[in-house]
């Protein structure tokens, strides 16, 4: 599979965004394991989580446990798959999410994170959402003392503007490695953060990438040229959509969510799929 590099890693292009196998609607453990496993076949080396991605007030860090779960049965070498989980954003149990980025939480959160994922180290480590009653540089200060204290081994942000990718990146003391923000064909707000990271080689993650729950679905109804551009190479329009953003820029790794083994496993082969100049410049400009 055509790999990237993240930090001073390298991963595989495309990604899982485990999410779906914790949140609403999600599936039993053993279809869940078995969507983890798929994806590691396929030469998937980047899974995406979060200790948020749960359901109930009593089962933070469920996405997290599945997907250790998940590594240590495997019959595979897990030694070279990185696992990004993500803390500072909260769901209390009812359905709402809230952000908690004081610099306490995060430290806190991030050991638990490692606990659950059994590790010493957290690979990479995600502020997940900005906090509006704590300052940007207060929370990304927390990730600093994180990697300085060897607690995670690299540090990201999510759902970040420009100015705060900049920021974060200062306080960071230019070891910021991966933004995790949402774009996808029907989404691109983001652009500008995502051309921002490739000046800088900053990894540049979208999440729901094939447009997020349920609308994966719609991609070639909603969007016709992407379908075009499917049937012409005969591959499925997800494969076109992950392709024409990994040909945006060289540090863009697209995260699929994906709670069942044939959905990880179409996304995966995307990464072999080759535009052509001209409908990427057709689907950029659909």
């Amino acid at each position: 599979m055509q790999q990237r590099s993240l930090g001073p890693r390298t991963v595989s292009a495309i990604g899982l965004g485990a999410m779906p196998m914790s949140i609403e609607g999600r599936p039993d453990e053993e279809r869940s394991i078995a969507t983890v496993h798929a994806a590691l076949d396929a030469g998937i080396t980047l899974i995406d989580t979060a200790d948020a991605y749960h359901l109930h007030a009593d089962d933070v860090g469920h996405n997290e446990e599945l997907v250790a779960r998940a590594l240590r049965s495997w019959g595979g070498d897990s030694s070279q798959v990185l696992v990004a989980t993500k803390g500072g954003h909260l769901r209390p149990g009812d359905g709402s999410w809230t952000q908690d980025g004081r610099p306490e939480h995060l430290k806190e959160a991030a050991k638990a994170s490692a606990k659950r994922l059994g590790v010493e180290a957290i690979g990479l480590y995600q502020f997940h959402r900005p906090d509006p009653d704590v300052p940007y540089a207060e929370s990304v200060g927390a990730l600093r003392e994180l990697l300085d204290e060897g607690v995670v081994q690299m540090a990201g942000i999510s759902n970040a503007d420009v100015a705060q990718i900049d920021e974060a990146n200062e306080v960071l003391g230019g070891r910021l490695v991966s933004v995790q923000n949402q774009f996808s064909p029907g989404f691109r707000s983001s652009l500008g953060e995502l051309e921002h990271c490739a000046r800088l080689g900053i990894a540049f993650l979208p999440w729901s990438p094939l447009g997020g729950i349920g609308g994966a679905a719609d991609l070639g109804s909603e969007h016709a040229a992407f379908q075009r551009v499917a049937d012409a190479h005969g591959v499925s329009v997800q494969q076109v959509a992950l392709a024409w953003e990994l040909a945006l820029a060289p540090v863009v790794v697209p995260i699929p969510g994906a709670s069942q083994p044939r959905s990880t496993t179409d996304s995966a082969r995307a990464a072999e799929l080759v535009l052509s100049a001209d409908e990427v410049s057709t689907l950029s400009e659909a």
